[in-house]
């Protein structure tokens, strides 16, 4: 198990039901916090799952206009290419951007607490305790797989480990409704969200024991 504290300016942890303008949760979803986690170390034998999201700053918003495009490369145009077909395989970003508002929270800061489990995946030589070093001295060192971010490329995420001691959570409650918990890929062809109902109290989102929706 490991508690990684992150903090950053501003993250967006976009609504699916806002296609538009994009408004971000409350707080972070357990999908975007194990993104985060396994931006610091990924291996296809562990699989990890967050039991807590601590809240460590208050809860702000605000707006920002942010550029995007309007469009992406298909997987079909690149694959004419690869043919020798004619395809597009680029954007031209000054044709196909659009300025979209989005609501964003600002000055956050959290504990993320996760535990893994190995995976069929892994090699004979693996085992927990291997992964549980090299996850800790990773994180000890700021080594990344990736860059970690809140939500969005642009909104970096800085990390390290938890020293250890009681976490300083916001003092408030509240129902946070439904909230994005993952995706279930069992089936490629019909990848699935999966919704679980959030409740903070005190600065704490208990995932652990959640009940899961589809």
């Amino acid at each position: 198990m490991i508690k990684l504290e992150v903090w950053g300016p501003f993250a967006l942890f976009s609504r699916p039901e806002l296609h538009v303008e994009r408004v971000s949760y409350d707080v972070p979803t357990p999908s975007a916090a194990r993104g985060i986690i396994e931006s610091v170390y990924w291996h296809p034998g562990m699989l990890w799952k967050i039991r807590r999201i601590y809240v460590l700053s208050p809860i702000k918003f605000t707006n920002i206009r942010r550029n995007e495009v309007t469009s992406k490369i298909s997987h079909l145009s690149v694959k004419a290419a690869m043919l020798g077909k004619e395809g597009k395989t680029y954007i031209v970003t000054s044709q196909q951007i659009a300025q979209r508002a989005s609501m964003v929270l600002r000055d956050v800061h959290y504990v993320i607490e996760a535990e893994f489990s190995m995976t069929d995946r892994a090699a004979p030589s693996d085992n927990p305790g291997k992964f549980q070093d090299i996850v800790t001295r990773r994180i000890e060192k700021g080594q990344c797989f990736r860059a970690p971010c809140f939500g969005c490329r642009e909104f970096p995420a800085h990390f390290r480990a938890w020293p250890g001691g009681p976490i300083p959570t916001i003092q408030e409650s509240r129902d946070l409704g439904f909230i994005l918990y993952d995706f279930d890929y069992s089936d490629p062809k019909n990848i699935t969200p999966l919704y679980f109902h959030a409740k903070m109290e005190n600065g704490v989102i208990n995932v652990a024991d959640c009940e899961v929706f589809r």
